[in-house]
């Protein structure tokens, strides 16, 4: 299989305030083709730390696609050190130049000379056409490798790398495709979950395996190749199948969907509505459904009680209930379910309360105590956890504990 390296360059990705999205993009289309991305390189606008990453890339992958660095300003050194590494001169392209300049004048400006230092290209390489930028493409052919250099801009790199870069690729792919799924697993630990499946997946050579952990959840990636997109799809389906089974209703996704998708699928087919009442989760659950779009259809409404006094005025939880058992309390969270259903009129509540910390706790009620309500038309339920992790885990989690009490309760 080809290994594919992509360089994006550029000091401002080394910043907080910018994120690398082209290399997200490119290697969804390198994976489409059979092209496997095994490096991805974030280089700051540093000649020779740059030139050592494009000699590294060129020693070990067979395609390198580099975005960022063609404009007109003097830290735009991404041709130059592409030249100078694939030992090419630099040659000033006058028909990439009256490129420019038209462009320019369409727009009513006059070019500034800087902008000539878009119009340098390495000898031998490809100009690669931009009609929604000034900076044109650049391919390089160099050892059997395929060197690409591509604008920034997304609005500009996208279209550039579909009409000029995609068909090379699929040719040189040579027929080898690839097929992903991702399971997705809450209520279990990863060494648990391991244990259970590793017999299985380790008989397999493909697809390939990994087991990623989130802040709530684990995510078995699968990963096929195989000559058509038909026979690697087969292949990753034959694994995902058998670890289905084995891991039973642990697993709420085997298509990568977010669990509050899942649970909005339940809900929808059941023609059911649901109502959130919260309080150390602020809201967190109601925001969750409602991020699926077509969420009207099932969300009724949500209640964030955060003190006493709310849980007791806006969802009727009685004061006796409140002195007696505490806040964060199995009898509380129910009560909380109870109230927010009947006052918003849904076929099912969920509620939360609980302690996220960092202060609040005691040896009672240690930090990351939750409870979870759950009422519908038959039974009223609650579920104690004691989570892990800072506040925000804590919040998270809770909020993942209660969407998957109900996906459990009204399992298809």
């Amino acid at each position: 299989m080809l290994r594919a390296e992509i360089i994006a360059i550029g000091s401002e990705l080394l910043t907080p305030y910018r994120t690398d999205t082209n290399s997200l993009w490119l290697t969804e289309r390198l994976n489409s083709v059979g092209i496997e991305v095994q490096i991805k390189t974030i280089v700051g606008d540093d000649e020779a730390i740059m030139e050592e990453s494009v000699r590294d890339a060129l020693k070990r992958s067979d395609v390198i696609i580099s975005t960022g660095g063609l404009g007109p300003t003097e830290d735009d050194i991404t041709r130059k050190v592409f030249a100078r590494v694939t030992g090419r001169q630099l040659t000033l392209d006058y028909e990439v130049l009256e490129g420019i300049r038209h462009r320019f004048a369409s727009r009513g400006y006059q070019m500034t000379p800087n902008n000539e230092r878009q119009a340098l290209i390495p000898q031998g390489a490809r100009v690669l056409q931009n009609p929604n930028g000034t900076a044109p493409g650049i391919r390089i052919d160099q050892d059997n490798k395929l060197i690409v250099l591509l604008p920034g801009p997304p609005r500009e790199n996208q279209p550039m790398f579909i009409d000029y870069v995609m068909s090379e690729l699929e040719r040189m792919s040579r027929g080898v495709r690839i097929a992903r799924r991702v399971l997705k697993v809450t209520g279990l630990g990863e060494s648990a979950l391991d244990d259970m499946i590793a017999p299985i997946y380790k008989e397999y050579t493909n697809p390939v395996t990994t087991i990623l952990f989130t802040d709530s959840e684990i995510e078995i990636h699968l990963t096929a190749t195989a000559e058509t997109a038909v026979h690697a799809e087969e292949i990753v389906l034959e694994l995902t199948d058998k670890l289905e089974e084995k891991l039973g209703y642990y697993v709420y996704s085997t298509s990568g969907e977010m669990l509050e998708e899942v649970v909005g699928h339940q809900l929808r087919l059941k023609q059911f509505t649901i109502a959130t009442a919260e309080s150390c989760t602020g809201g967190l659950v109601a925001e969750r459904l409602t991020r699926v779009p077509g969420s009207s259809d099932y969300f009724a409404g949500s209640v964030v009680s955060y003190t006493n006094d709310a849980k007791a005025r806006l969802l009727g939880v009685s004061e006796e209930a409140l002195e007696r058992y505490g806040a964060v309390s199995g009898e509380v969270a129910e009560a909380m379910a109870r109230g927010v259903k009947q006052r918003i009129g849904a076929t099912i509540a969920v509620s939360v309360t609980g302690t996220a910390g960092p202060g609040g706790g005691t040896d009672a009620v240690p930090v990351g105590t939750v409870y979870i309500g759950l009422a519908d038309e038959l039974v009223t339920s609650n579920r104690r956890l004691v989570l892990p992790g800072d506040r925000h885990l804590v919040r998270w989690r809770a909020s993942t504990a209660a969407l998957e009490m109900v996906r459990r309760r009204y399992l298809v």
